[in-house]
C-alpha cells in the first residue's frame, strides 16, 4: 500500500514543482555516465561486432548502477524512523523519473504561442521536444508535432516508469529511466550508432512493450471521460497502431488521433531529408492549436486513470 501512495505523492510533488533543470538532476547525471561510457568505448575503427558488443557493455554498466542507486534510495528511506518520511524520499526520486508537468507545460507554451499567432516562436519552441525540422512548419505541422510528442512521450514519461515502480519499486523505475535515457542518446540508426546502439534500442523497445499497450487503453478510457470519440480511439488504435516504425509509439499515437478525429503522421524532415511516417487517424478534423490542449488533457486523464486503478488493484 506504501508503494502506491508513494506514487500518487510523486505525480503531485510533478505536478506542483515540476522538474527543475539542473545539472544534478537524476536524468542528466544518467546522461552524462552514458556520454563518460560513450567516449570510453566507441570507435570508429571498430568492427560492427565489435560496436555492437561494447554498447552491450555500455548497456549492462548503466543498468547495474541504475539498480544499485534506486536501492541504495531505498535502503536509506527505510532507515528514517517516520514511515511518512520514508514514503516522501522515494516519492521524491520518483518524481524525477517522470515528467507530466513538463511535457504539459511545453505543449501549453506552444499552444499560447500559435493562439497569439507567433508562428516563428511556435516553430523555435517546438524544435526544442522534437527531432525533426522546424524552420518551415505551418500551424497544422507545429500542432501535429505537439500532439505527437504528448501522446508518446506519455508511455515514455510517464505510464511506463509508473509501471516499473508498481512491479519493482524505486530500482525498476530508474532501470527503466536509464533505458529510455540510452534510447534516446545512442538508439539511432545513423552510421555511427547504427551498430553500438543496437542493444540499447531493442531493451527500450522490450520494456515498453506492455506499458505502450496499456497506454493505449488508458486513452480509450480517458477519450469516455473527457467526452472526446472514444469509440473512434479505439478503432484507431487497432487499426493504425502498427503503422508506426516503433513497435511502440503507435499505441499513444493512433489512439490520440482517434479521439480527436485528426491525423496524424505524415512526412518530416531530418536535416533536409524527407521521411514519410505512415498516417494514423482519419482527417475528419483540421489540425489546429486548440487539439494541443486535448492531447494534454488526455495526457493527464490517462495518468491519474493509471494511479486510481493500481490503488484499487492493490
Amino acid at each position: 500500500m506504501s508503494s502506491m501512495i508513494t506514487a500518487v505523492v510523486a505525480f503531485f510533488i510533478d505536478s506542483m514543482i515540476g522538474d527543475p533543470r539542473s545539472k544534478w538532476h537524476p536524468v542528466v547525471l544518467i546522461g552524462n555516465l552514458i556520454s563518460l561510457l560513450e567516449k570510453f568505448l566507441l570507435r570508429a575503427s571498430d568492427s560492427p561486432i565489435k560496436k555492437a558488443f561494447k554498447g552491450g557493455v555500455l548497456v549492462y554498466a548503466v543498468v547495474i548502477i541504475a539498480l544499485i542507486v534506486g536501492v541504495g534510495i531505498e535502503i536509506l528511506s527505510e532507515k528514517m524512523p517516520n514511515p511518512a518520511a520514508q514514503i516522501f524520499i522515494q516519492a521524491l526520486a520518483l518524481s524525477f523519473m517522470i515528467s507530466p508537468r513538463s511535457l504539459g507545460e511545453a505543449g501549453r507554451e506552444i499552444y499560447v504561442l500559435l493562439a497569439a499567432e507567433r508562428i516563428d516562436y511556435a516553430r523555435k519552441r517546438v524544435s526544442w521536444i522534437v527531432g525533426r525540422d522546424t524552420a518551415n512548419l505551418n500551424e497544422a505541422e507545429i500542432t501535429r508535432a505537439t500532439v505527437e510528442t504528448v501522446s508518446e512521450n506519455t508511455v515514455d514519461g510517464i505510464i511506463s516508469p509508473l509501471f516499473y515502480f508498481v512491479i519493482g519499486g524505486l530500482p525498476l523505475a530508474i532501470f527503466y529511466r536509464a533505458v529510455n535515457t540510452m534510447d534516446s542518446m545512442i538508439g539511432y540508426k545513423s552510421e555511427k550508432y547504427f551498430f553500438f546502439g543496437q542493444i540499447a534500442a531493442r531493451l527500450d523497445d522490450v520494456v515498453n512493450y506492455i506499458p505502450a499497450r496499456l497506454t493505449g487503453l488508458l486513452f480509450v478510457c480517458a477519450a469516455f471521460i473527457l467526452r472526446l470519440d472514444y469509440k473512434n480511439a479505439f478503432a484507431m488504435m487497432k487499426r493504425d497502431a502498427k503503422k508506426h516504425p516503433s513497435p511502440n509509439g503507435g499505441w499513444a499515437e493512433a489512439t490520440v488521433a482517434g479521439a480527436l478525429n485528426v491525423r496524424l503522421g505524415g512526412m518530416n524532415y531530418y536535416f533536409g531529408e524527407p521521411h514519410f511516417r505512415a498516417y494514423m487517424g482519419e482527417p475528419n478534423e483540421s489540425l489546429e492549436a486548440a487539439h494541443i490542449l486535448g492531447a494534454i488533457r488526455m495526457m493527464y486523464t490517462a495518468t491519474i486513470l493509471f494511479l486510481i486503478f493500481i490503488c484499487l488493484i492493490f
